[in-house]
């Protein structure tokens, strides 16, 4: 059952959601069918009564764990968020979850206030959803070339551990949380590369078993819109490009192809570029599909930044980037590149010398 009502919001059927929670964790019974739906009002009740229950089950549970935030989560969203974010809080990274800021069917994204020994005014924290509210997308083509990240630190697992391969293959229950694991760590270990590199990326500041703490853009009042959100003054539409280009260069370099790269995953927050959403990033060198998933990155740019007239060849592009930085080997290629630029030079030397005769 599906809990994502498939609009372009983000936002998710909580009718659905309670229900699926309400089964999970309490064990509803289910309604046999003998041809009849159940009366309205009895289901009415029954949903009023578990509302109740879910209310005092997270509003204690919150308690316990010495939570109080601002924020008021949906009834099926409080438990696992307040477990998501309790290493933060006893690690004194953030003291408060202000709002939601962003909905979607794999994670949601909060504002958070930072401790006092944390330099933000914000911070935001990306909560993976739990596995039964989540539709975890086909990552197959993403994984290729990608070791196993295997817990919290980013380690890889033991290439000749041949349990978590199978497990992987069989989707057991410790398969999929392998598989949830790495998936978190490829986000957080490559934001806090790109970071390192120079690329326009969110600052990481902590990772956890289901969530990433990192810098916010924005302010209180909103988050930064992305650029599909956007309207952009013609005046920077050009300089924005190149600096879209400078990034995927500089996710190159760091041997990363973003994978996933568009309009809806670059934020616009006064004159400037982030770019988020790093969970499928792709090795450039170990990917048979990286030079299509370059392509299809750089041609969905193109494609945006041409609304506003931008001149661009996204096949002339992806050539020139993936023979500079990804091809089977980038120094055979610049040497090549040299040659040809000094047999050019030539030629044109030769051509003015005649000239002058």
């Amino acid at each position: 059952m599906s809990n994502y009502n498939g609009n372009d919001s983000g936002q998710w059927d909580e009718n659905e959601a309670l229900l699926a929670f309400y089964n999970q964790k309490f064990s509803l019974p289910r309604q046999r069918s003998q041809g009849k739906a159940p009366k309205p009002s009895n289901l009415g009740e029954k949903m009023e009564r578990e509302r109740g229950l879910v209310d005092t089950v997270t509003a204690d549970r919150g308690i316990a764990l010495g939570l109080e935030i601002s924020y008021t989560p949906a009834r099926f969203e409080a438990e696992w968020l307040l477990d998501s974010l309790r290493t933060f809080f006893l690690q004194d990274l953030i003291i408060d979850v202000t709002a939601q800021v962003k909905g979607g069917k794999e994670a949601n994204v909060y504002r958070c206030i930072p401790h006092a020994t944390i330099d933000a005014d914000w911070l935001a924290v990306k909560v993976y959803r739990p596995r039964q509210f989540r539709n975890l997308r086909n990552d197959a083509m993403y994984r290729e070339g990608r070791q196993i990240l295997t817990d919290e630190d980013g380690k890889p697992a033991d290439p000749k551990d041949d349990r978590i391969i199978r497990a992987i293959g069989k989707k057991s229950a410790f398969g999929v949380q392998v598989q949830h694991t790495s998936w978190l760590m490829h986000e957080y270990t490559t934001l806090q590369k790109l970071y390192a590199a120079g690329a326009a990326v969110p600052r990481p500041v902590a990772v956890d078993q289901n969530a990433i703490l990192m810098g916010y853009v924005g302010d209180g009042s909103r988050a930064a819109p992305t650029l599909h959100e956007a309207t952009l003054r013609p005046a920077e539409a050009e300089p924005l490009f190149h600096e879209t280009l400078r990034n995927i260069e500089v996710m190159l370099n760091q041997g990363y192809i973003h994978g996933d790269l568009s309009a809806y995953n670059i934020l616009y927050w006064e004159g400037q570029i982030t770019l988020i959403d790093f969970p499928q990033v792709t090795n450039a060198q170990g990917n048979r599909n990286a030079r299509k998933i370059l392509e299809r990155d750089v041609r969905r740019v193109c494609e945006y930044f041409g609304q506003y007239g931008v001149r661009c060849n996204a096949s002339a592009i992806t050539e020139k980037l993936w023979g500079r930085y990804a091809a089977p080997d980038p120094m055979d290629y610049l040497a090549d590149m040299s040659r040809v630029e000094a047999a050019r030079d030539e030629a044109e030397r030769l051509k003015a010398e005649r000239a002058e005769r």
